[in-house]
């Protein structure tokens, strides 16, 4: 592979804002990509893919650079040329890049990999509670949240089926494979920007991850009923919902953050989908008028991310073990507050993007104990590992409002 030298110093740039200013990668990246409109597929792909690539293994090809933060231009022109070196690409003579001890770089490499916060390229606490909460599977499972996540699609089956869906984007030049027990998902064979294709502005699919598509149909909503989504956000699983609701009844769409209700709203609109009412959770009054209104509602809460790190690499150098903490307390209070819509006979999932049981089983278990919680019964729950999967972590839990 030729380096070239306007594609490298756009990943130096963005490499320096995402470790040093503390920048979102993705962010990041998205305006990466807009320096040159010269540039071709292949080469936002080399400044996307490789900016998140050493983001992801930013603890190993430091350790190896011999680096610490903050980081220079030159410290991050060395985590290059590490990165470079381990993929066997050969280092063009520019003044930037000093010379590269390509043996001693491979040598230490050997070394650290034997280490598993090394090979896998995470912060010390997130190894340790990652093998104290999952034991033996967390090996495996920190091995899977650092590969490429697929892109997945949902078929919005208010406008098309996901058989359609499928030729229509091959028309367009995108391959795509059907995922067993996956009702509405097509996985692409190769990654390709989707949402400059017809079909994307035509509002057929929206992109969502296999195990978060498994989320609305847990909550087995049905066309008519009054359906409360309570922590929305931008709307990938309101959305969903309501597909699944063929848009009869009503979907209230609930945040605290107001910009992604204006940005669901665009996306229902794109999708054709009628029946939600985004609302802006500005009190507890917001919440109190609808205790006892809700046939199901839906609790995506707030978590540590864990589960996606494959598709937030940054995440883990941004996570703190305060934040874990903080992050359950939410959990279990938001779990008390907004269980108080459901309706006696209705339906509550709670859902999270975590793979800790700490913030998944174990939340749900304490919720049971508290004074609303038993008025709830277990139904069942669904523990979803990246290792195991091929997708996303995720959790989800269905519990019943007892009838009164």
């Amino acid at each position: 592979m030729r380096l070239h030298r306007n594609l490298v110093f756009a990943v130096i740039d963005g490499l320096q804002e995402i470790f040093n200013e503390n920048r979102y990668a993705d962010k990041v990246v998205q305006n990466l990509l807009k320096r040159d409109k010269r540039w071709g597929s292949r080469d936002r792909g080399f400044v996307a893919e490789t900016v998140y690539e050493i983001v992801r293994w930013k603890r190993l090809y430091t350790e190896i650079a011999e680096v610490r933060a903050p980081y220079s231009r030159e410290n991050v022109w060395r985590v290059f040329a590490v990165w470079a070196t381990l993929r066997g690409i050969t280092l063009p003579d520019w003044k930037q890049i000093e010379p590269t001890p390509s043996r001693r770089i491979k040598g230490r490499f050997d070394e650290l990999i034997k280490i598993r916060k090394y090979r896998e390229s995470i912060p010390d606490w997130i190894d340790e509670i990652g093998e104290k909460e999952l034991g033996k599977l967390w090996d495996k499972e920190v091995t899977a949240l650092n590969t490429q996540a697929p892109v997945v699609l949902r078929a919005n089956t208010l406008k098309i089926t996901r058989d359609k869906l499928r030729s229509v984007l091959e028309d367009e030049d995108i391959d795509t494979g059907f995922i067993k027990g996956y009702p509405d998902a097509l996985q692409l064979v190769e990654r390709a920007n989707v949402f400059s294709t017809t079909a994307f502005k035509n509002g057929f699919f929206e992109v969502q991850d296999a195990s978060s598509q498994l989320v609305a149909n847990f909550l087995e909503v049905q066309p008519g009923q009054k359906v409360v989504d309570t922590c929305a956000g931008a709307g990938g699983k309101t959305l969903h919902l309501a597909a699944l609701m063929q848009n009869k009844g009503q979907i209230i769409a609930m945040d605290i953050y107001d910009h992604k209700l204006k940005e669901l709203k665009r996306r229902a609109k794109r999708a054709g989908a009628h029946n939600i009412e985004p609302r802006h959770i500005e009190s507890s009054k917001d919440i109190k008028k609808l205790h006892g209104k809700a046939d199901r509602v839906l609790i995506d809460a707030p978590c540590s991310g864990l589960g996606v790190l494959r598709r937030n690499p940054d995440a883990k150098w941004k996570l703190q073990p305060e934040f874990l903490d903080k992050i359950r307390a939410t959990q279990a209070e938001i779990l008390e507050r907004y269980a108080k819509m459901v309706k006696a006979g209705g339906k509550l999932v709670y859902a999270t993007c975590s793979i800790l049981p700490s913030e998944n089983k174990q939340q749900v278990m304490a919720f049971l104990k508290t004074d609303i919680g038993a008025e709830f019964s277990f139904v069942k729950d669904k523990s979803l590992l990246s290792h195991q999967s091929g997708f996303d972590g995720f959790y989800m839990a269905l519990l019943e409002r007892k009838e009164a």
